[in-house]
């Protein structure tokens, strides 16, 4: 099923792992390395984004480069500032982004391990945040990063799933401690809030995905007439007496 997901990127000039060494990188990586060794794949590495934040993080990269090595996987370390301002959280998603953006290389993608549980977090906090259409699409499938792409294959897939599938094969994983800290919005929807939700109404995050889908699907809409109207724009008036 990931193979078929990739299908559109099999041409691609390479694969780049966005690797955290936290669970959901952790099965996306172990996933794409094992099909590597069964079918023909463009060239797979691993980036992982070393913020600096907090002393525990400083074996991250040990680890990542060592389960990296373990399964054969080109492995890269990017140290990266994170300026600080009211959000911490966004502060070091915007220097992590920046990072892959300088250095994917033409033609390559970047895949990323967000996967359903994300995208329902996602929506939930830019509702509250009282966004539009587009932010409430929450995260698009792909999208252009850089000189490359970005795309998510496991965005359908729930957390629960890729946590059985790494029990199950046996894998270690980096966790988070500022992942349990609610002072963080994300943390606070994550640990607080969808749990809530979804003891009340069991099927809550596959709505709130349906809704993002939904909304994606207006939003492409919207962009398509908006390109529309911007054509016209372009097109000579045809009565040049009007002066318009």
């Amino acid at each position: 099923r990931l193979l078929s997901r990739l299908s559109t990127w099999r041409d691609a000039a390479g694969w780049r792992i966005a690797f955290s060494g936290g669970l959901d990188s952790t099965v996306l990586l172990h996933l794409l390395a094992d099909l590597a060794r069964h079918h023909r794949l463009p060239p797979l590495s691993a980036i992982h984004v070393h913020h600096g934040l907090q002393a525990v993080a400083a074996s991250w990269p040990g680890h990542c480069r060592q389960m990296c090595q373990i399964l054969g996987v080109p492995f890269e370390v990017i140290e990266v500032q994170v300026r600080p301002g009211a959000s911490l959280e966004q502060a070091a998603r915007d220097a992590r982004y920046a990072a892959f953006d300088q250095v994917l290389l033409p033609g390559e993608v970047l895949l990323a391990a967000q996967h359903r549980d994300d995208q329902a977090e996602t929506l939930m906090f830019r509702l509250l945040r009282g966004a539009g259409v587009k932010g409430l699409a929450a995260m698009p499938a792909q999208r252009v990063l850089g000189r490359g792409h970005l795309f998510r294959p496991l965005l359908d897939e729930p957390r629960a799933l890729l946590e059985g599938y790494a029990r199950e094969q046996g894998l270690s994983w980096i966790e988070d401690p500022s992942n349990k800290d609610t002072r963080f919005s994300r943390n606070y929807l994550r640990n607080d809030v969808l749990p809530m939700l979804t003891a009340r109404w069991p099927q809550a995050i596959a709505s709130i995905n349906r809704s993002a889908a939904h909304l994606a699907e207006a939003q492409g809409l919207l962009d398509e007439l908006a390109l529309q109207d911007l054509a016209q724009a372009d097109t000579p008036c045809p009565w040049p007496w009007l002066d318009v």
